[in-house]
């Protein structure tokens, strides 16, 4: 009996089904797609995953993605405008900045452990901080997570707001339509 199988092609569909949404039938498209139906795109994409890996790093202020040592948000003056938005992950800040509705700047606060209290007041300061603006998906863990950050900037004399509700409990920002997020922002509460 004579086994079928194409290594390399079930190691490109095992790398693909790594993706975060991408299943085992959904990877199987995408790798015939590739090794056989459009050799071009994949050379088009092979060339972009390298670019965007060996360029794309963190933003030394906001935790942001950047190309730089600092994201353009970060060094844009005119964004100063006494409002910082906390998100969970990096991916957050383009969705935020999608709507098209939020001005000030940004802060990435994807792993406790690591936030430098001290370095973020002084941002805060330098930056003439007013206003923190937690940009969370609802959830109990999220609201003790934002009492904990409130706490710990409680030196800094900020008012605290989180976006309004009305976003789905449970559901990554991601997820959600530019109009909910927008008017999520515009009708934030104070904390």
């Amino acid at each position: 009996m004579i086994k079928y199988r194409l290594e390399t092609f079930q190691t490109l569909v095992e790398t693909l089904e790594q993706i975060p949404t991408i299943g085992r039938k959904t990877a199987e498209k995408i790798a015939y797609t590739l090794s056989v139906e459009d050799k071009k795109l994949a050379q088009s994409i092979a060339s972009a995953i390298m670019g965007a890996a060996n360029h794309i790093r963190k933003c030394q202020t906001c935790q942001g993605l950047s190309e730089n040592e600092e994201c353009g948000i970060c060094i844009d003056t005119e964004r100063d405008n006494g409002e910082l938005c906390i998100v969970q992950h990096a991916r957050d800040i383009g969705i935020v900045e999608s709507v098209g509705f939020f001005k000030g700047k940004y802060f990435v606060l994807e792993n406790l452990d690591e936030v430098d209290f001290e370095k973020l007041q002084r941002r805060i300061q330098d930056c003439g901080i007013c206003e923190v603006i937690f940009s969370f998906p609802p959830s109990l863990s999220n609201d003790a997570l934002m009492l904990f950050v409130e706490d710990r900037l409680s030196a800094c004399q900020l008012s605290f707001s989180k976006i309004a509700q009305g976003i789905p409990t449970g559901i990554a920002l991601d997820h959600i339509d530019h109009l909910s997020l927008m008017r999520a922002f515009q009708g934030r509460i104070k904390i």
